[in-house]
């Protein structure tokens, strides 16, 4: 077995020789009031009715911030070895800008990009035994994922999403016995995940299905994938892995435009946080990656900046719980440069900060 592999199926908290944590095991987190999440059905009379306009205006407005300075990051890192990255993305980004095979919104650069074909795509998805079969479906926030997200709604099964960046907290959970004909479209948009959904929290007794991710770039031949470099979606696959909500045998799944598929993602180069995909779908294929990447094995806490911890409320609160449970400190990954959005601590509802 390779030294990748062993550093993938050590500890998932702390590479240590500390006493493991076991998989079953499960911290319960005391959130005082669930301050981290919307104040949703429960309690948003509380804080007055939800105000569409004054949420998705900040979104946009912090989303703005933050890409602009992921592109001052991405500018100063040439001699940052993970740079070759960021040059896969730019060239993936700049390709779809010039060949205008991208969709709202736009330009495409430091997103997910919404590409042409994206419905197409997630009715490729819809086709799958493992989705068919599943009951619950985590699904990115990102657009060009929208249609899988109305799909999985419209078939009647759970569908667990995080809220964009993590900024409110943690996942809502949205089932269709929530919703009317008239809502559930709006339900798939990052207001409606906020307006409509269930926030759950680590202590959530959850069993994950499928997990579906957003790319920039994704290469077919070992199922390697590059997002758009802010690292959310190793965070969310981390916390679900510390929950038992899933496993390794649990299928990730991606749906981009064909000319998003790359060949020179260089596996070797991948950290071990990095969640490598199993099937893709385009607009017009399925492919079946069968990779060999290790997938990763909880949060690597050794890879997490304090910047990010400091940002993310619910991972602060798991770190000093598992602190306090094995009496050892956990590592802390080097500094790092967070986007406006990223520092934000209170959100928007009804037009009050929560």
């Amino acid at each position: 077995m390779d030294s990748t592999r062993l550093l993938r199926n050590s500890h998932p908290f702390t590479f240590t020789l500390a006493p493991p944590i076991t998989k079953t095991r499960h911290y319960s987190l005391s959130l005082p009031s669930r301050k981290l999440f919307f104040m949703l059905k429960t309690s948003r009379n509380d804080v007055g009715p939800f105000d569409d306009a004054a949420y998705e205006a900040e979104r946009r407005s912090l989303d703005a911030k933050a890409r602009q300075t992921m592109a001052e990051e991405a500018s100063s890192v040439t001699e940052d070895p993970k740079a070759w990255k960021w040059v896969i993305r730019k060239r993936i980004w700049d390709m779809m800008e010039a060949r205008n095979i991208a969709q709202n919104p736009r330009p495409v650069h430091h997103r997910i990009p919404n590409f042409v074909g994206a419905s197409a795509a997630a009715d490729k998805l819809g086709g799958l035994e493992a989705f068919r079969v599943g009951n619950c479906v985590k699904v990115n926030p990102d657009s060009p994922q929208k249609q899988v997200r109305f799909l999985t709604l419209s078939d009647g099964k759970k569908l667990l999403t995080p809220q964009p960046r993590l900024r409110t907290g943690f996942f809502s959970v949205l089932e269709s016995e929530m919703l009317t004909p008239s809502t559930m479209k709006e339900a798939c948009t990052s207001v409606g995940v906020a307006k409509h959904g269930r926030p759950i929290g680590l202590d959530e007794k959850i069993k994950v299905d499928l997990i579906v991710i957003g790319s920039v770039a994704v290469d077919p031949r070992t199922g390697a994938r590059l997002g758009k470099g802010e690292g959310f979606a190793e965070l969310e696959y981390g916390m679900l892995r510390y929950m038992g909500a899933i496993d390794d045998s649990t299928p990730v799944v991606t749906t981009v435009h064909d000319s998003q598929l790359v060949d020179d993602i260089p596996i070797e180069k991948l950290l071990v946080h990095d969640v490598p995909v199993d099937i893709i779908c385009t607009p017009t294929q399925v492919i079946f990656t069968n990779t060999s990447i290790p997938k990763p094995q909880g949060i690597y806490w050794d890879k997490l900046s304090p910047e990010k911890l400091g940002q993310i409320k619910i991972l602060r609160e798991l770190k000093r719980r598992i602190e306090q449970e094995t009496g050892q400190k956990l590592p802390c990954g080097p500094s790092e440069k967070l986007p406006p959005t990223a520092r934000r601590g209170a959100n928007l509802v009804g037009g009050k900060r929560i």
